[in-house]
């Protein structure tokens, strides 16, 4: 939900976000909608979203292996992290799932079969490890398909972290 009331819904099967003003019984797309692709007006399966003050959307189209970014009534969305297929490399992602930005515009994504978390800072070609990428294990360094992301009052990130069925919080400079 953003601040105004509204609620947000990735369709992951039509490929799809919605949003749905207080009242409103018919949302309207604000992200995707033409298809299943790649393109930039295109989603595959979006998952999760994060939406700010201005109600820019930074949306994780989990198929594309990228995160997307659209601006508030954009018909075109903008890759601000991966995008460069799937794999493992700091340029890429492999199904990412929850996405956040922080106070500074910095993005955050679990790339949840890298098992790891990355960091994207606004125009950047490459991504930052910040939490896991260490193996599926059950370390304090490790995770295992983190899934959701959320930070505290604090700047602490906590990290649902799936298969280790167990939520990890670590502190973030």
């Amino acid at each position: 939900m953003d601040k105004d009331g509204s609620l947000y819904v990735a369709d992951c099967k039509k490929h799809e976000v919605r949003q749905w003003k207080k009242g409103e019984t018919n949302g309207r797309i604000v992200a995707g909608g033409n298809g299943r692709g790649d393109q930039l007006n295109q989603l595959q399966a979006p998952t999760y979203i994060f939406v700010d003050d201005d109600q820019t959307l930074h949306v994780s189209d989990t198929r594309n292996h990228r995160v997307m970014k659209w601006t508030k009534d954009a018909k075109v969305g903008t890759v601000v992290a991966g995008g460069n297929g799937q794999g493992d490399h700091v340029t890429q992602l492999s199904c990412p799932a929850g996405v956040i930005v922080d106070q500074f515009g910095q993005i955050y994504v679990a790339d949840s079969h890298n098992d790891r978390v990355m960091r994207w800072c606004e125009g950047a070609k490459e991504g930052t490890i910040v939490v896991g990428g260490n193996g599926n294990r059950q370390q304090a360094n490790q995770l295992r398909y983190p899934e959701s992301l959320s930070f505290d009052g604090e700047g602490n990130l906590y990290v649902s972290d799936c298969e280790n069925n167990r939520i990890q919080k670590y502190p973030i400079d």
